[in-house]
């Protein structure tokens, strides 16, 4: 929700604050607050795609400082829209200033806290493998933090300020004091300092009642409640002592001491906005009712879940609540599955994130489409007026795309309230079909690699404009490990300038890689989810295509070891079968409807096939494998896989003859690309 220039206004006034020294304890954290804490409090890389190996030992840290106090954490997390689209106006305005931010990053290298793409999926999967209790809400979280922290009497950590609005028994730990890594050993105990927060201390404060705080924030005006914009708007700066820092929310503290109930300062708000028609009043009311609504506190629907790991109850009308079947909805309170799902089923609607990029170039996330237009046939089922609402941007516009569901091959059989029962081949072939990949090309790699140099195969084949080799390269030895760690090269490549041709390349290879993950989520994992921090290194893959360019040596960035170099050399094969694959079966699309004086002459087809496969002419390209897939005969691709016959029996003559020269070849990972 939130009160604009709330958190400003008290920490203006750090006398209502108090002391704390936090440990022994339940702590209920409002995850997205935590995420921007992490990410963007230390120092971490905003504009080349993400440091998300750094993310991920920040994460273990502050959850093993927790666990050193004996602070018990659950971390809770915002879902998908609310049904009712009461908080849409904010939402768009939120995006288009997004998009404006993510742009001037682009153009001037500075941060604007554009959390990179991936940072969640990291976030919930780290804490996962440390076993953290994590809940994704249904919607917004702040009203089912709060009725879980009223139930167990424990503090909530957040920076949002309608935290320090709802009325809870601990109060509050506001994120931006809580001093974890400052963290205090006495004897045999350790505990955090802090800073803690309790609405009675800001009623003292400001002689105000407590029951008045819901009052306070609808008048200031909360994400439901806009009346400052409007002909009812009133300048609560009249009531403000002279020299007041925050004049607007300073006057009504003020203004509200002279009322003890709620009704009466609605009253004698009402009477300060003039003569108002019927109408007008009546829709003043009803914002102002909804806004003190939001801090009611219902009965917390997940304290069933925590304790006994049971879905908790969908609260929305019956016709809604028929739309998400029973069995998904374990899986989104756990981060199973992601609730963008519910924006799609409830509104037919999906908001896409907007990653730093430059406004001249078009939206990454046009690349990945076709996997998510699988995804909503999944979810949506046949029909023919069916479609989603894509919020994407044009340009620095947002814009709302008309995405039609795709229903094909194995798809067009399986029914949603069934999915999860369906052969886990048939889920398997699902997600192979979407990526353009086959079971038999994946087979060469270790299991926890299929889906990541999948999502690679397809965006290697989908970018606009088509990636080239340095490109995919830098891709294929961070996904293979055999980079270093980035505290042992990031003092050599932090200060260069962003190339947005770059950043646009591998900012639609991180959707197809989400969008990706999203699938075989949703499909319930027919390949292993990869740990997604060990996948992407923006900075040092920034740095190793520069590098790379500039024909200069990478030494200072790969590990060289013989096993890493060889996985590199695999990737890179498969994601070149995988293009050939798709090359072939487009020339053979073609031969089927044309004549046969109109097929492409041979020498042009080899050509053609053979930059497929050869990625460089210098001597230490050779190092590399070719990859030739067996061609339809009827297309005659006999130069070509005598090309790759003759480099086999060369390799394996070169590697009989001197194989301590082979070995040393192999680890030439160092010069070789």
């Amino acid at each position: 929700m939130g009160v604009q220039g709330f958190v400003t206004f008290i920490e203006n006034h750090p006398q209502i604050y108090r002391d704390v020294r936090f440990m022994k304890s339940r702590l209920l954290i409002d995850g997205a607050n935590l995420i921007h804490l992490l990410y963007f409090d230390s120092g971490l890389d905003q504009n080349h795609g993400g440091e998300y190996a750094a993310f991920e030992e920040l994460i273990e840290k502050f959850i093993a400082a927790l666990r050193a106090c004996k602070i018990a954490p659950y971390v809770l997390m915002d879902g998908g829209s609310d049904h009712t689209d009461k908080k849409l106006e904010t939402v768009t305005k939120r995006a288009e200033d997004r998009i404006q931010k993510a742009h001037r990053a682009a153009v001037s290298g500075e941060k604007a806290h554009i959390l990179p793409q991936l940072a969640n999926i990291v976030f919930k999967q780290t804490l996962a493998r440390l076993d953290v209790p994590m809940a994704k809400c249904f919607a917004e979280a702040d009203q089912e933090i709060a009725s879980l922290a009223r139930e167990w009497q424990c503090p909530v950590l957040s920076n949002d300020s309608d935290f320090y609005i709802f009325d809870l028994p601990a109060g509050m730990l506001p994120i931006s004091h809580f001093q974890w890594e400052g963290l205090v050993k006495r004897g045999s105990q350790s505990y955090i300092p802090c800073k803690g927060y309790n609405i009675s201390s800001f009623c003292t404060f400001f002689s105000i009642q407590r029951q008045l705080l819901p009052t306070f924030a609808a008048l200031a005006g909360n994400d439901y409640v806009k009346l400052q914009r409007t002909d009812s708007s009133i300048s609560w700066g009249q009531y403000a002592p002279t020299g007041s820092k925050a004049v607007r929310l300073e006057g009504l503290t003020r203004w509200l001491r002279k009322f003890k109930q709620p009704q009466e300062a609605l009253e004698g708000a009402l009477e300060l906005m003039g003569e108002l028609t019927t109408k007008k009043k009546v829709k003043v009311q009803q914002s102002l009712a909804l806004g003190m609504q939001e801090y009611e506190l219902p009965p917390s629907t997940l304290t069933r879940f925590f304790m006994h790991g049971t879905a908790p109850p969908f609260l929305a009308p019956e016709e809604v609540t028929d739309l998400v079947p029973e069995w998904t909805r374990l899986r989104l309170t756990r981060g199973l599955l992601t609730t963008d799902i519910l924006d799609v089923l409830l509104l037919q609607r999906r908001s896409l994130s907007y990653p730093v990029e430059h406004g001249k170039m078009p939206s990454a996330c046009l690349t990945s489409r076709p996997i998510r237009q699988v995804i909503y046939g999944l979810l949506l089922g046949k029909g023919t007026t069916l479609h989603v609402e894509e919020r994407d941007r044009e340009g620095l516009q947002l814009k709302y795309n008309s995405v039609q569901p795709t229903f094909k091959g194995v798809a067009k059989t399986l029914k949603l309230e069934s999915l999860h029962k369906v052969d886990s081949s048939q889920r398997l072939q699902v997600l192979l079909e979407s990526l353009g990949v086959t079971q038999a090309s994946l087979s060469r790699l270790p299991p926890h690699l299929h889906l990541p140099v999948a999502a690679t195969c397809y965006w290697f084949q989908r970018a606009t404009p088509t990636p080239d080799m340095e490109l995919l390269k830098a891709l294929v030895l961070n996904i293979g490990g055999a980079l270093k760690q980035r505290t042992a090269v990031q003092n050599q490549h932090t200060d260069f300038k962003l190339d947005v041709n770059v950043v646009h390349a591998f900012n639609q290879w991180q959707f197809c890689l989400k969008d990706s993950i999203h699938l075989n989520q949703l499909l319930d994992l027919p390949l292993p989810e990869p740990r997604v921090a060990q996948l992407y290194e923006g900075t040092m893959v920034h740095q190793l295509v520069r590098t790379m360019r500039s024909r200069q040596k990478l030494k200072k960035f790969l590990k060289g070891d013989r096993s890493s170099m060889k996985l590199y050399q695999n990737i890179l094969s498969v994601i070149h079968e995988v293009n050939a694959q798709s090359a072939a079966a487009a020339a053979a699309s073609q031969k089927a409807q044309t004549s046969p004086r109109q097929r492409l002459p041979m020498g042009d087809m080899t050509a053609i096939m053979q930059q497929l496969f050869i990625t460089g002419n210098d001597e230490e390209d050779e190092c590399e494998i070719f990859s030739v897939v067996k061609a339809e005969e009827d297309l005659r691709f006999h130069d070509v896989l005598s090309l790759r016959t003759r480099y086999k029996a060369k390799e394996r003559k070169n590697k009989g003859n001197n194989p301590e020269l082979f070995r040393k070849q192999e680890l030439r990972g160092l010069n070789f690309l």
